[in-house]
């Protein structure tokens, strides 16, 4: 299964490499912080696909508002894992630049739909 979006493929990579650096975190973080990054970060994806699926256009971009939310949020915890050390500060601005990506390409998709 795969969408045709660009902005879900960038969110599907930032899914993939949030599982990856989180293999890394402490195991004392199993249910916490690792946790909360991947179900934040694999929710981006999930939103764009299942707005895309949606029957109307407002539904498509309430679902696309949400994936922008969740891809704060993981923001957020990736920063958080660097100050706690999890992660370098070079792996945390190479994922933040993707998310930063991911943002700019929800803004415009939001706006093209409106």
């Amino acid at each position: 299964m795969e969408c045709k979006l660009e902005v879900w493929k960038l969110a599907h990579q930032l899914t993939l490499a949030v599982y990856e650096v989180s293999k890394n975190f402490p195991s004392s973080e199993i249910y916490g912080l690792t946790s909360q990054v991947r179900r934040s970060s694999s929710s981006v994806p999930t939103n764009i696909i299942e707005g895309q699926g949606r029957q109307y256009k407002k539904e498509f971009i309430q679902f696309l508002y949400i994936a922008k939310g969740s891809l704060e949020e993981a923001n957020y915890q990736l920063f958080l894992a660097k100050d706690l050390k999890y992660i370098t500060e070079e792996k945390y601005v190479e994922l933040f630049e993707i998310c930063t990506r991911i943002k700019m390409m929800l803004y415009k998709l939001i706006k093209s739909l409106k």
